[in-house]
């Protein structure tokens, strides 16, 4: 493949050398205000470590800081399940605009098949609640007060939309990408997608890895 980079968004704190690496928090504008930036962010998040350095501020959304078609790999783990459906097709979008013809897109993410089948096949008089629960569909709490309104808008851990592989495949294909497969941990042609997958985010997930054309 030719040369290019790797790009992961929505990386969290998990950001390997050798790869272009960028989230949307906002608490990583926060962190880098001069002097108070950190002290600021460990007060209203509950994550209190820093973002790395390396972690770039940006939004898949809204559209990375990128030159078009200039990355030969990118990667997300669990985001996509995040965005709400219009947002997520911006997304894919804007994935494909980044890579190179070739160039390859994995994604992991809460497998929503495997969640119902957990569901359909308990003997449980809890099954709804723990359904709910672990696919992250439901609020066991609201929060209220400035902090509580503080995480809302510094987080987002809410699942806005779920996906099986029937679905995100038709979703993929749609935004013009090819060569759409179930994906394993660590089973891409490509090693370089080794160094920031890992296994606690693959584990019972939904695991997809396609190509632009």
């Amino acid at each position: 493949m030719t040369q290019g980079h790797y790009l992961q968004y929505g990386c969290g704190w998990d950001a390997p050398d050798g790869w272009l690496n960028f989230d949307s928090s906002p608490t990583i504008k926060m962190e880098r205000i001069p002097v108070v930036g950190k002290t600021l962010s460990a007060l209203l998040k509950r994550n209190t470590a820093p973002f790395p350095d390396n972690v770039k501020y940006g939004d898949i959304v809204l559209g990375l800081p990128m030159v078009e078609q200039s990355c030969c790999g990118i990667y997300c783990s669990h985001v996509l399940e995040h965005l709400a459906l219009d947002d997520f097709r911006i997304a894919l979008g804007n994935t494909r605009t980044l890579l190179k013809s070739g160039g390859i897109f994995r994604l992991v993410l809460p497998d929503l098949a495997f969640y119902i089948h957990e569901y359909q096949s308990a003997n449980s008089l809890t099954a709804a609640l723990d359904f709910m629960c672990s696919s992250g569909l439901g609020d066991q709490h609201r929060n209220r007060g400035i902090k509580g309104l503080a995480g809302e808008i510094l987080g987002n851990s809410r699942h806005r939309w779920m996906w099986d592989f029937p679905s995100i495949e038709a979703e993929l294909r749609r935004a013009g990408f090819t060569d759409i497969r179930p994906a394993a941990f660590r089973d891409s042609a490509d090693p370089k997608f080794h160094e920031v997958e890992r296994w606690e985010r693959w584990e019972n997930c939904l695991g997809v890895e396609c190509k632009r054309i």
